[in-house]
């Protein structure tokens, strides 16, 4: 049932300037940690030259800024850095202020490590950066922030003058090599800012972006937050309507043109959880455009009388806040869908046009109209019908037993109108899964229902993304068809490159199947259309902690609490991640306050059983299996195996197999079964469940 501090050396001045390739010097944690490999051989460069670029990061980041550095030095860009780092004391801080002082460019490296590091010698240098900016005229190109995960900037803990230029995104320090030829023209051409590289769009196959990527005009300074023009979040709508019962129309138009921008390649859609956390907010539209990362907002309001509806939008650009177009829609509900089409045509259009450059003729009329038509594909065309889908994605998002029932109610109502509305077949599979997976509805008959509904789905509409995301699902989490998962996925993915449930997903097969570092690339995607996702930065903390990256992952979960303190087992996850890093009293602490009783009583077991308190841990371990026997046994499997008792451990991995615990998804890169690998029942096990290698 696993559903959706600093080291001992931070105190020292050179453990916290990290020297470009000298990442085998252990500077925080316990030695021989990943991460630690022989000295990578770089020239020192100190040699005063005036073309040199200084790189400024956290000591958990060396593999990252490696990279940064090595796509630097292909262009033979000279990096600062000292190899006498580690020697300390005022002679070496001398040195740093003096590159500092005299480097042409400065790239502090942002991330979650930085983030839990209140303290550092990387703190000291970003001031001292700043500072120099102060003698500097306003367009002297000089700070280029670089963020490796999915750190946002309207939270970041950076000093001020960070925010008031453009920050590139390179998850990981991977497709560096753009972000180097850009610095390379800098050094070479003069004042004006850096066009920003980005590296966290889906992946799209075979197929050709229908919105290129264009880099953010030079000169474009602190105004705009985003550095992909290509980018848009869509707010939900407010309700004017007399009645607000209507909330779920005005809700539900919005929601359905982000699923459509979703499906239009190259563009950035900034995902539903992240955009609609605004609702009911006096947020200004540049705090909105900073906190998700976009270009572009689009806003708007519905009036909703009897048949007769008013619909008022506008494109907004964030940098200066001007309306790049508006329009208001007098209509009867027959007519929304036509609605819909001219609203999501006439933005991508805009988007083209206005901000990309390109000739407004027919060729891009013609374009955009075949983009939104497949967008479009496996809605209904009976206004009753949709209405009723409408009300039951509003009522199923609420994900409680009443309102589910209600939701699958009125989708039963909508396809008795419409029996080929595709849509509402998926969305009917969607109600159907989330009853089965709460436990709300017998597991088998439920996934059963969901299976058949999500099949219908596909054969009315063989291109729909949503029923192949849902397929994938079911695929994963019940028949543990890894293959069939992936296969769905991909084409969900193909159709909505830009949908972050739908990155999220692929990053939990490619997770499950032990291809961590694949499924920690696509939460960050995943992350980068959805910055405000608690789900997210929990499932990527889940790869981290399996993959011992500990300092990351404790980041991505204090991130999840940030987001939303009461989210269920975030608590117990962040308190094994303390105490995989040796903090036990910490670890005891955080999990309890852990909401949800069986993730605090498994929690609790495994961190009594480290400190030694046999007891404690037994009697939290039995009272774990007194009341959650069949919803918690591969977590009791976990504590047996933690406990080294295998035979145990074994046995609840069978009855676990039994009952379809959806926890044994995620067995092969657990790290509590790794007292278990040796044994010939694992790969057994392993096969069992179709996860061997």
């Amino acid at each position: 049932m696993h559903c959706p501090g600093p080291g001992a050396g931070d105190c020292e001045p050179g453990v916290n300037r990290a020297t470009i390739g000298t990442a085998s010097t252990p500077r925080h944690g316990n030695p021989g940690l990943p991460g630690s490999q022989a000295p990578i051989p770089i020239r020192s460069c100190v040699s005063g030259s005036p073309k040199a670029v200084f790189l400024s990061y956290a000591s958990q980041d060396a593999e990252a800024a490696r990279r940064l550095c090595d796509a630097l030095r292909a262009l033979s860009v000279e990096v600062w850095f000292d190899q006498s780092a580690l020697r300390g004391g005022d002679a070496w801080d001398a040195s740093i202020r003096r590159q500092i002082k005299e480097c042409a460019l400065f790239v502090p490296v942002i991330s979650a490590n930085t983030q839990v590091r209140a303290e550092g010698y990387f703190r000291r240098e970003w001031n001292l950066a700043v500072n120099r900016t102060l003698d500097m005229a306003d367009d002297q190109a000089f700070l280029l922030p670089v963020v490796i995960d999915a750190t946002i900037d309207v939270n970041a803990r950076v000093p001020e003058k960070f925010r008031e230029v453009q920050w590139t995104h390179l998850p990981g320090g991977e497709a560096a090599a753009g972000f180097a030829e850009r610095v390379q023209r800098l050094l070479a051409g003069g004042a004006g800012s850096v066009p920003a590289v980005h590296a966290v769009s889906a992946p799209v196959r075979g197929a050709a972006a229908a919105l290129p990527a264009h880099p953010a005009p030079a000169g474009s300074h602190a105004a705009a937050p985003s550095h992909d023009v290509t980018s848009i979040a869509v707010l939900p709508f407010a309700n004017r309507s007399h009645d607000e019962e209507d909330e779920y129309f005005s809700d539900g138009l919005a929601d359905e043109l982000l699923n459509v921008m979703t499906k239009i390649r190259g563009l950035r859609v900034a995902a539903r959880t992240s955009a609609f956390s605004f609702k009911g907010k006096q947020t200004t539209i540049a705090e909105v455009g900073r906190a998700l990362n976009v270009a572009t907002v689009l806003e708007g309001s519905v009036r909703k009388s009897g048949n007769r509806i008013r619909i008022s939008v506008q494109l907004v650009k964030v940098a200066d806040g001007y309306h790049l177009w508006s329009q208001s829609y007098d209509r009867t509900l027959e007519d929304i869908f036509a609605v819909q089409d001219d609203i999501a045509q006439a933005v991508v259009k805009e988007l083209r046009t206005t901000l990309l450059g390109e000739v407004a003729d027919g060729k891009v009329d013609r374009e955009v109209t075949a983009q939104v038509a497949m967008a479009m594909k496996g809605r209904t065309t009976d206004p009753e019908a949709h209405r009723l889908y409408l009300q039951a994605r509003h009522l199923v998002d609420r994900r409680t037993r009443d309102d589910t029932a209600k939701a699958i109610g009125y989708l039963q109502q909508a396809l008795a109108l419409d029996p080929d509305f595709a849509l509402a077949w998926a969305e009917l599979g969607r109600a159907y899964a989330t009853e089965a997976g709460s436990g709300w509805a017998p597991l088998a008959e439920g996934f059963a229902r969901t299976r058949e509904t999500v099949a219908r789905a596909l054969a009315l509409e063989p291109e729909l993304a949503e029923a192949h995301a849902e397929m994938g699902w079911i695929q994963m989490h019940h028949d543990w068809d890894w293959r069939g998962a992936e296969v769905s996925l991909r084409r969900a993915l193909e159709l909505a490159p830009g949908n972050a449930v739908m990155l999220r997903r692929a990053g939990s097969v490619a997770g499950n199947l032990g291809r961590l570092d694949e499924a920690i690339a696509l939460y960050h995607q995943a992350l980068a259309q959805d910055p405000l996702s608690a789900p997210a930065y929990h499932n990527l903390g889940l790869a981290l902690y399996a993959a011992d990256r500990l300092a990351e992952a404790e980041a991505a979960f204090r991130q999840v609490l940030e987001l939303a303190p009461q989210q269920p087992i975030a608590r117990a996850f962040l308190s094994l991640v303390l105490l995989a890093q040796g903090r036990g009293e910490e670890a005891l602490a955080e999990v309890l306050r852990e909401p949800e009783e069986w993730a605090r009583l498994w929690a609790s077991a495994v961190i009594h059983h480290a400190a030694g308190r046999r007891e404690e841990s037994e009697a939290a371990l039995q009272a774990l299996i007194a009341k959650y026997q069949v919803e918690a046994a591969s977590q009791v499997a976990e504590v047996y195996a933690m406990r080294g008792q295998a035979d145990r451990a074994f046995d609840w991995l069978e009855r676990a197999y039994v009952q379809r615990d959806s926890g044994l998804a995620e067995m092969k890169p657990d790290p509590f079964f790794r007292s278990l690998h040796a044994d010939p029942r694992w790969s057994a096990f392993l096969r069992k469940m179709g996860l061997a290698d």
